[in-house]
């Protein structure tokens, strides 16, 4: 046999001998051992006060708006209201729905307990999200206040004013509507004389009641009513008190896309401003000051 071929053929049996060792180490490699994972331990927990549904500006809290919600002990802010219980985890299957049954009980006779009796009563400032915690920041205790002063915002004041179907647009006006107060009147203290004025005494404030319904009426219905309260600029007060002893005054509608920006007033008492003169038929608009 030529050399070359017998040198060949011992260095391809080498290899295939090295390539059977390579797979039977592969082959019999021992397994790894497998990782145990250690079982999560349930964390302690305790209930919070949270809202049983959504709450809006200015309701009165009932017992029937809230309810306890368990939350980990370790995860709850100082600011939230608890039962001052931390409990142990809850036993899983029919040993954990008893214990969840003789909970609800207790809540049933004590009321839900001192913690949530001590805040119902107490009105809503800020939107409260259902399943959100309840928080003394939202509230305004039942001796704080009423509602009137809760929804008012800062700088405002809250004014009545007499309406009827005729000044009030025909009862269309609704709580959380933007109106401007227009006003109408004979201003007798002219040197020309009599002249008729007209002008605006405020623009664009919100609508808090109408009568003592703080509510929209349902189903778009009109509600023809005696008096309308209504959300002043703190500044723009005495102007309106002016404007309701001499009378004539009446509210626009301000449609809901033109509700945005603040509300504005006309010129203060005594500082004039532009008015419209009903004289011989005629009509002209000037600028007058006093």
């Amino acid at each position: 046999m030529n050399p070359v071929r017998i040198v060949i053929l011992a260095v391809a049996a080498v290899a295939a001998i090295g390539v059977a060792l390579l797979l039977r180490n592969v082959m019999t490699k021992p397994k790894a051992a497998p990782v145990a994972v250690a079982a999560e331990v349930p964390k302690p927990t305790t209930r919070v006060l949270v809202a049983s549904h959504d709450l809006a500006v200015g309701a009165k809290l009932t017992v029937q708006d809230l309810t306890w919600q368990p939350w980990p002990a370790d995860a709850v802010n100082p600011s939230f209201i608890t039962d001052g219980v931390t409990a142990a985890p809850k036993p899983a299957g029919p040993a954990g729905a008893a214990k969840d049954a003789e909970t609800a009980a207790k809540d049933i006779v004590n009321g839900g307990g001192a913690p949530m009796q001590a805040v119902t009563g107490s009105t809503v400032r800020a939107d409260i999200a259902k399943g959100e915690p309840i928080v003394a920041g939202k509230l305004v205790r039942a001796a704080d206040g009423g509602y009137m002063s809760v929804v008012l915002k800062p700088g405002m004041r809250a004014m009545a004013l007499p309406i009827n179907a005729d000044t009030g647009v025909g009862g269309f006006v609704q709580p959380g509507d933007r109106v401007d107060l227009m006003q109408s009147y004979q201003d007798n203290t002219r040197r020309a004389g009599a002249v008729f004025v007209n002008q605006a005494v405020v623009s664009n404030i919100r609508v808090l009641a109408v009568d003592q319904s703080t509510d929209p009426a349902k189903n778009g219905k009109s509600t023809v009513a005696a008096t309308v309260t209504l959300e002043i600029p703190a500044e723009a007060a005495t102007i309106v008190a002016e404007a309701k002893i001499r009378g004539g005054f009446m509210l626009a509608l301000r449609s809901y896309a033109d509700m945005g920006g603040g509300a504005g007033h006309g010129p203060a008492p005594g500082a004039g401003g532009n008015v419209r003169i009903f004289k011989g038929g005629a009509i002209s608009q000037v600028t007058v000051s006093r």
